[in-house]
């Protein structure tokens, strides 16, 4: 599971940008650049954690306000040059406890994703197509819990607001990548940490579908900043998830072993 960040960006992203910047009035162009700057600070203030792994407790509830609990361990794996690997390993309840998920990110190409299924003893690839669809029966996509690479998308800077008290960035992102379930994000980014305080997503309608929220961040290594609580509200069916996280550790040895989808059932 990844928390929304900016990660690594291309030569093809500067272009594309400059090709913009080219054939748009100089207020627009410049919303354009300051957008892709504002993303790439806060790219750069999150990199070279190396790995890292939480424990993270899932909350599903319906309409009706019924819950279902799920405890998960998440890892990750930095990839300098590309996307961030990382899988996450689902304890309870019974039923599931075993499920595995493994997420290749990639900055140009597309995501990698497959599912261990322990009731059913094998290893499900998720489609690129697919990248839409729920994670787990909860509000977050696949393409959410993937790492959120600066390449995959293109960005405005909308204004400066105050939300929560917090000073932050307004910008919008429109996804680069085929099969994307959204037209465009707005976020917020706090101003003195670029680090998320909440996020609309926008459905292939261009209608408000889901806002993302953030809680208690803290600080790790003096440097790198996650929440306690992450809350996902879809408006359009009134369902929500909310992700706790606890026990972080950074930079605990993980290796490019301990996310081969050949291990996924042996995933502890």
């Amino acid at each position: 599971m990844k928390l929304f960040k900016f990660k690594k960006t291309s030569l093809k992203t500067i272009l594309s940008t400059l090709v913009i910047l080219s054939f748009t009035p100089a207020s627009y162009a410049d919303d354009v650049a300051r957008g892709l700057e504002i993303a790439k600070e806060a790219d750069k203030r999150d990199t070279g954690f190396v790995d890292s792994v939480a424990q993270m407790r899932m909350i599903l509830k319906n309409k009706q306000g019924q819950t279902n609990t799920r405890e998960v361990k998440v890892k990750t794996l930095e990839v300098i040059g590309d996307g961030d690997k990382g899988l996450s390993i689902f304890n309870t309840p019974r039923d599931i406890k075993g499920t595995a998920s493994l997420t290749y990110s990639h900055a140009l190409e597309p995501d990698e994703q497959w599912l261990y299924l322990p009731a059913l003893k094998r290893v499900k690839r998720i489609s690129s197509k697919n990248k839409s669809g729920p994670f787990m029966g909860s509000e977050f996509a696949y393409e959410d819990i993937s790492s959120q690479e600066v390449d995959k998308y293109t960005y405005k800077y909308i204004k400066d607001e105050v939300i929560n008290g917090i000073d932050s960035f307004v910008i919008e992102r429109y996804p680069a990548y085929k099969y994307s379930g959204y037209t465009r994000q707005v976020a917020w980014i706090n101003k003195q940490e670029y680090r998320a305080e909440k996020i609309d997503f926008y459905d292939r309608k261009n209608t408000l579908l889901k806002t993302l929220t953030y809680e208690g961040y803290h600080q790790y290594l003096n440097k790198f900043w996650r929440p306690d609580t992450m809350h996902m509200v879809n408006h359009q069916t009134g369902k929500s998830t909310t992700l706790s996280w606890n026990d972080y550790k950074f930079k605990t040895g993980l290796t490019e072993k301990d996310f081969n989808r050949n291990s996924l059932k042996r995933a502890k």
